[in-house]
């Protein structure tokens, strides 16, 4: 697959390296001159200019990309370079920032395919380690999030259906996958689970036991 990052920062730059390893196509976008020539050291083809500016991206092939990733500090900026994405076609991720506020949420939701928010999920990986690292265990994230990761077991309603096509709650969401005895990576709206599978998710501690009865087996 092909993705356009825009933000070549702590976040930006940890993406498109992981998407890279993983065999994808990945071209950068930064306004600072400083951070495309770092790009460009580490292997990427990048491009200087403005994220939000579509001929920026249309120079980095937004039109031919699957998906835009927009990651620098600057909301508005990213919003905007998702809306040229969406009109090109792309899935679009927004990232905000740790001045998430319900009414930020509901503000740009509906208009992009998926919002991240860095410093939870940070937080999240901390507090798991504190705790021993053990990421089977489910731990609370804040007052209503919760982080888990779930086997796919022989037997769950899950097994054989695409992760795009499972029935989650809207507020859950799946940030990696593994195979069998394999590492979590990003997964890929078409990845087919198979039974021995692993996948971490986020999601409301209200709806969790709701996520677990879609990919767990009935009588588990």
């Amino acid at each position: 697959m092909r993705f356009v990052i825009v933000g070549y920062g702590r976040v930006g730059s940890r993406t498109a390296e992981i998407t890279a390893e993983e065999g994808h196509d990945v071209t950068i976008v930064d306004d600072d001159p400083d951070r495309v020539e770092r790009a460009e050291t580490e292997g990427f083809e990048a491009f200087h200019g403005d994220g939000a500016d579509e001929s920026v991206l249309v120079d980095a092939g937004i039109a031919e990309a699957d998906a835009i990733g927009a990651f620098t500090p600057d909301l508005n900026a990213n919003f905007a370079a998702c809306m040229v994405g969406t009109h090109y076609g792309c899935r679009t991720v927004l990232r905000i920032d740790e001045d998430y506020r319900q009414d930020i949420y509901e503000k740009y939701a509906a208009d992009v395919d998926e919002i991240v928010y860095p410093e939870r999920l940070g937080a999240a990986g901390a507090k798991t380690a504190m705790l021993g690292g053990d990421f089977n265990v489910v731990s609370d994230l804040a007052t209503n999030l919760q982080l888990t990761v779930l086997e796919i077991e022989e037997g769950s309603p899950a097994v054989g259906k695409r992760i795009s096509e499972l029935d989650l709650p809207e507020s859950a969401r799946i940030y990696a996958h593994g195979r069998a005895k394999e590492s979590l990576t990003i997964p890929l709206p078409g990845t087919e689970l198979e039974v021995g599978d692993e996948v971490a998710l986020i999601v409301e501690t209200d709806r969790a036991e709701e996520v677990r009865s879609t990919l767990t087996p009935a009588s588990a």
